[in-house]
């Protein structure tokens, strides 16, 4: 139950009834209607006190009459509702209170006029200002709902038009590398374009604003078919991922994604060239108390001879360090058969 039903639904009733009651007092209704019900609900009090006449002791005037003042002033409106008291209040008077059949009036009479008019004010007057509320609670959700609507048609816009610059930018690259001939320059496009590429497709993934988290190993399923199908090695590199459930926010599962890209990246560059053959194994354990670990580990040509993670200069090196430390975790590459890249990370920000 939200806060705005919470607010006005008393205790002990369900919300399905405040809600039913209060489209009862809210429904718009025509003068026909209001006045009709006014009508009679008026005879139908003033029947049923005519028929339990003989069966009350004196002293009890207004008795049908409360319920058909609180009845009509709920469902028609607080106009209808003080006509029904002023007429119930003159019926009582008349036939209902000593001497019958006259207007005139002594003490304890006036007491009793002056009781029923109290209680009908006050009840009519709470039942208009509960309806206030509802009606200003309905509009201000009708008001939040379009407002939500709005949000979320500008916000896939705006994913949409990320999404658009980021493949416009791509294929900016691509053409770009088509027309360098430097072997070096065109590497490093052709990996700025695939790093663009990822990122567009998480900024797909996120065009549901309502979406507060991304499942990894679906998303890494993906991941890997589309890297090996990128890199042209789907033939000869197969791939087997072994991914726990995890869910992380998109602030996390973007870099998170950018890692395990590089990872995929480094481990076909440099783990088979040449045509060869071989395996990659993607894995996503949760290693519990809050801490995940991303590893690719393939059986190619393993790291070159005096290797140094901290000296090397290579830019997709250089890309998941930085990215490891913006995650707040630790990032190992070791191997002599094959290699082993893995990242230790907090799951949630810290």
């Amino acid at each position: 139950m939200n806060a705005e039903a919470r607010r006005f639904c008393p205790p002990g009733i369900p919300l399905r009834m405040t809600r039913f009651l209060a489209g009862l007092a809210l429904a718009p209704r025509g003068p026909l209607f209001r006045w009709g019900v006014a009508l009679l609900a008026f005879l139908v009090a003033f029947g049923a006190r005519v028929a339990l006449d003989s069966l009350l002791p004196s002293g009890f005037p207004f008795l049908t009459f409360f319920p058909a003042v609180i009845i009509v002033a709920f469902l028609c409106g607080a106009r209808a509702g003080t006509a029904v008291a002023v007429a119930s209040l003159i019926a009582s008077h008349y036939f209902f209170l000593a001497p019958i059949g006259s207007f005139e009036l002594n003490l304890s009479g006036a007491l009793a006029l002056g009781f029923f008019a109290l209680i009908a004010s006050v009840d009519i007057a709470l039942i208009r200002a509960m309806t206030h509320s509802l009606r200003s609670v309905r509009e201000e959700r009708e008001r939040n709902r379009r407002l939500a609507e709005s949000r979320e048609t500008l916000y896939r816009e705006l994913q949409h038009r990320i999404s658009n610059n980021l493949q416009m930018v791509s294929s900016l690259l691509a053409v770009e590398s088509r027309a360098v001939t430097d072997d070096r320059a065109q590497h490093v496009l052709q990996d700025a374009r695939r790093r663009l590429d990822l990122i567009s497709r998480l900024h797909r993934q996120l065009h549901d604003p309502e979406a507060t988290e991304i499942r990894m190993d679906e998303f890494l399923r993906e991941l890997c078919e589309d890297n090996l199908a990128a890199a042209g090695v789907s033939d000869r590199v197969r791939h087997v991922l072994r991914a726990a459930p995890i869910a992380l926010s998109p602030a996390r599962a973007i870099p998170v994604g950018l890692v395990a890209a590089e990872f995929i990246a480094n481990a076909v560059e440099h783990g088979f060239p040449d045509g060869r053959e071989g395996s990659l194994v993607v894995a996503l354990a949760d290693e519990g108390q809050g801490v995940a670990a991303l590893s690719v580990e393939d059986d190619g040509a393993g790291l070159p001879d005096g290797f140094n993670l901290r000296g090397s200069n290579s830019l997709g090196l250089q890309i998941v360090r930085q990215l490891a430390d913006q995650l707040g975790g630790e990032f190992q590459l070791s191997g002599t058969h094959g290699a082993v890249a893995r990242l230790r990370f907090p799951v949630r920000e810290g």
